[in-house]
């Protein structure tokens, strides 16, 4: 009996696309300006990244070494990071984005220890809380995407399955968020005779189409792969950086 082929994605292909997707962002906003469709393109790999950050957390052997990672990484990515996004060393009011994944995970910490105790109104409390907390966070730390960037993460969290319901509140809660909440930038185009404006930032909604393709499956992986994956961040905005200081 034949069996029907699925057409899945892995985690290493999830992995690619995003650094891709954010290789164009970085790009377009440093050593290639004027190429919209790049920053465009880029706005798919932080919705990547952020459901691979909730994967992460379920799928690691060790949450302290993972957060471990996390924050090492983030405090290397930091001088990069200040040079590409205000030519400085010393950035303050601009953190990186790892810094917005650390106080997600520090979050979904927070929820599954309330469900592990079993009660329904402090799991509710706890939920809440969270969300609360997950905005001011994100504002006053000033980490990269603010409060949507962490609120992002949390969506990931409380939408994680495949059911229809999962779906349906992750496209309805990435609409609100990169549509409604961060909106910025338009561009006003012709359909059918009628002015239609298409937020740019809502092109991050076309990450659900690989993150709905994931399966489960992680591909291929090994200690190198691992650190490529952490060191491609800090590494290629450094290469930014010196490229456009050249």
């Amino acid at each position: 009996m034949e069996h029907k082929s699925k057409l899945e994605i892995s985690s290493m292909t999830l992995h690619v696309l995003a650094m891709v997707f954010m290789l164009c962002d970085h790009l377009w906003a440093t050593v290639i300006p004027g190429n919209d469709w790049m920053t465009c393109v880029g706005r798919i790999a932080f919705p990547i990244f952020a459901f691979m950050i909730v994967e992460g957390y379920f799928h690691t052997r060790s949450l302290k070494k993972y957060v471990g990672r996390l924050a090492l990484f983030a405090v290397l990515s930091e001088l990069p990071f200040n040079l590409v996004m205000g030519s400085s060393l010393f950035y303050p009011i601009h953190q990186n984005v790892l810094w917005t994944f650390l106080i997600a995970v520090f979050l979904i910490w927070l929820n599954e220890k309330a469900k592990k105790k079993g009660k329904l109104w402090l799991r509710t409390v706890t939920c809440v809380g969270t969300l609360c907390l997950a905005f001011v966070l994100g504002l006053v730390t000033f980490v990269d995407y603010n409060h949507a960037g962490v609120l992002t993460v949390l969506v990931f969290y409380f939408f994680r399955g495949r059911k229809w319901w999962h779906f349906v509140g992750q496209l309805l809660c990435l609409y609100y968020l990169n549509v409604e909440m961060l909106s910025g930038f338009y561009y006003e185009v012709e359909v059918l005779g009628h002015s239609v404006n298409i937020v740019r930032q809502g092109f991050a909604l076309l990450a659900l189409i690989p993150i709905w393709l994931y399966r489960g499956k992680q591909g291929p992986y090994n200690k190198v792969i691992k650190y490529v994956y952490y060191g491609f961040y800090p590494v290629h905005l450094l290469v930014l950086a010196l490229v456009r200081m050249l």
